[in-house]
Parts: structure tokens; C-alpha cells; sequence
């Protein structure tokens, strides 16, 4: 399986920590050549480095998925510099769980659904043609449980990763003529930095190279299977 990617390349958002991180490290040590996109270069320069002592290939790129033209000007550095996309990882979000929907900032609720919901539109109207021109390939929008289950105090990102399973669902009808697989995962609750963990044993949590292995069978999949989506929970509930 180390080369299976050879001559495909891949795009990550979100890709300087955490989840976006471990994907990006599992598709260059597959062989693929592996941009990294978000708002902070350094930690994005610092994964590239570690996808790259994976044996791949790895490059990072300042971009916010939440503004239009960033994602333009992404769309055509990588147009000129690699010529194609094959693989497009959605993974950038933020979140806000500091209370009941009520008592939330409205830019906060902007901030949650310019990233998670709004900033996948644009890297898929930015992307999505640059993989037909490839001939097909993979688009995967990380989502979360919390579209799936509610979640008090987190409303607005439950709400904003309802939105984009219903996006993913109805994007892959549009593409997938095109032979372009669009899937959803869904991780149940994961070690990292962003989420809070309040009375949950670290050790019974997934994570993060968990929802990459995950990653990992969807783009290695025969061309003819389609996987739509993924729900990753915890073996024990932490």
C-alpha cells in the first residue's frame, strides 16, 4: 500500500494539527503529493515536514476556506505548480460550546458557519473542477457525531455538521458522473486540541489517525466501490 498514491495529489484543510494533521502525514506515506492548507503557515510548514519524513511528498499553503478569494488564489497556485487534484480532504472547522444558543456571540455563529459550511462550498466550487479535468477522484468533508446526535451548547457546530452532511449527499449525486467519490466521516469524540473533553477518559477517545485510516480505505477503494459515508465512534464510550 505505500505507493498506491503515487502520481496523485491530495489537498488537506485544516491540515496543522490534529485530525487535518494525521490525514495529511497517512496520504504522503501513501505516495501522494500532499498540500496542507489553513490559516497559520508555521504549524501547516511543521506537518509538512512530518508527511514528508513519512516518505512523500508535502507542501504548505497559507489559505481560509471561509474567504472567497483565498480559496481562488489557492485553486490557481496549485493549478500551476502540480497541474491537477485528485484527492480533496474538507476537514477545516471551528467550534463554540460555551453555553445555549441564546446566549451566542452572532459572530460566533457566523464564524462556526463561514468555516464549516460555507468554506467547504468554496473549496468544492474551487476544487470540484480541477477534478473533473483529472478524470475523477476523491472529495471527503470531515464531519462530526454531533450531526448525527444532539448536542447541547454546541448547537450552531451541530448545526453547521447536519448542513454539510446534507451538502456531501447531495454533491456526490452531482459528481459522482464525473467519477468522483464524495463521502462523509462522521468521528464520534477524538483527542485533540479542539474539542472540549470534560469527564471523558483520554484513553477511550479515538484518535486522530483513527479518522485517517478511515480516510486511508476510502481513497484506496476500487474505483467501482463508493462508500458515501463513514461513522467512526469510541469502542467503550469515554
Amino acid at each position: 500500500m505505500k505507493n498506491i498514491l503515487n502520481g496523485k495529489t491530495a489537498l488537506v484543510t485544516g491540515g496543522g494539527r490534529g485530525i487535518g494533521a494525521a490525514i495529511a502525514i497517512k496520504l504522503a506515506s501513501l505516495g501522494a503529493n500532499t498540500i496542507v492548507c489553513g490559516r497559520t503557515l508555521a504549524r501547516l510548514q511543521h506537518t509538512a515536514g512530518l508527511a514528508r519524513s513519512a516518505g512523500g511528498q508535502s507542501e504548505a499553503m497559507a489559505c481560509d476556506v471561509a474567504d472567497w478569494n483565498s480559496v481562488a488564489a489557492l485553486a490557481e497556485r496549485i493549478q500551476k505548480t502540480s497541474g491537477r487534484l485528485d484527492i480533496l480532504i474538507n476537514n477545516a472547522g471551528v467550534g463554540w460550546f460555551g453555553g445555549p444558543l441564546h446566549t451566542m456571540p452572532a459572530e460566533k455563529w457566523d464564524a462556526i458557519f463561514n468555516t464549516n459550511l460555507r468554506g467547504v462550498f468554496h473549496m468544492v466550487r474551487g476544487f470540484a473542477p480541477m477534478l473533473i479535468a483529472a478524470g475523477g477522484g476523491d472529495i471527503i468533508n470531515i464531519s462530526s457525531i454531533a450531526s448525527k446526535n444532539a448536542l447541547p451548547n454546541g448547537a450552531a457546530y451541530s448545526a453547521s455538521k447536519w448542513g454539510l452532511n446534507g451538502l456531501t449527499y447531495s454533491v456526490a449525486e452531482e459528481l459522482r458522473g464525473h467519477n468522483i467519490r464524495v463521502s462523509v466521516i462522521c468521528p464520534g469524540s477524538t483527542y485533540t486540541e479542539f474539542s472540549p473533553h470534560e469527564g471523558k477518559s483520554p484513553d477511550k477517545m479515538l484518535i486522530p489517525e483513527d479518522v485517517a485510516h478511515a480516510v486511508e480505505m476510502l481513497v484506496t477503494s476500487r474505483a467501482q466501490a463508493f462508500a458515501s459515508e463513514v461513522i467512526l465512534r469510541p469502542t467503550r464510550k469515554p
